[in-house]
């Protein structure tokens, strides 16, 4: 697709709805779409916009073995509620085995070292399932109000990361419509999350932007 074409795109669906927006994204796929999940707060609304439009489509999680408790109490409550077609992708190495190696996760100031936790924890196996599951679609949870660099995304992108067209079918929603749409349709939602990849809300883990394909390629 060329320029011209994603930011007509953009221009249209800046006036659609969430579902219609999914709707596009699973329309452009030819049956090649796929959403990405880290069932961090407000994962469910997404999840529940695109098994409305495909109810088996392909649910990318990278279980990098840092989660606590609560989220994986919670993935298992959307699976089932929302009967998920879940693809889990692991390192390859235990969350265990990494920590006895090298010592704790990196603070949020050991930049260099937060990249290599990165790559190795979640880059490598988000890596390895988008290549096995070749999505032509990959659907996000990005939204412009999560941090300024998002703020400067859009609905619809090329991504270089991972060769695919990238959909955030609710980019331009706030906390408070994700609470609403949540309440709308009675769906769970959980708070005690946390991404070692990312250190802080700000922090980009490598998925969404060009150091990630960097520390890969390493």
């Amino acid at each position: 697709m060329t320029l011209e074409q994603i930011t007509r795109w953009n221009a249209e669906l800046r006036l659609r709805s969430p579902l219609e927006i999914a709707r596009w994204a699973v329309g452009q796929a030819g049956g090649r779409a796929l959403v990405s999940t880290n069932f961090r707060p407000y994962e469910a609304v997404l999840l529940h916009l695109c098994v409305t439009v495909q109810p088996d489509i392909p649910v990318l999680w990278v279980d990098h073995g840092y989660n606590r408790p609560a989220t994986y109490r919670h993935a298992e409550q959307l699976k089932k509620l929302l009967k998920l077609n879940l693809k889990p992708y692991l390192p390859r190495v235990t969350a265990a085995h990494r920590d006895a190696l090298h010592g704790p996760v990196p603070s949020p100031d050991e930049e260099d070292a937060l990249k290599e936790f990165s790559a190795v924890m979640k880059l490598e196996p988000f890596q390895r399932g988008m290549r096995e599951l070749a999505p032509a679609v990959w659907i996000t949870a990005l939204r412009r109000a999560q941090n300024p660099l998002r703020a400067e995304m859009e609905i619809v992108s090329q991504d270089a990361n991972f060769g695919t067209l990238k959909v955030s079918p609710v980019f331009y929603l706030t906390d408070a419509a994700m609470e609403a749409y949540l309440e709308r349709y009675s769906l769970p939602n959980e708070w005690d999350y946390f991404d070692p990849a990312k250190a802080d809300e700000k922090r980009e883990c490598g998925l969404h932007v060009a150091w990630g394909l960097e520390a890969l390629n390493r």
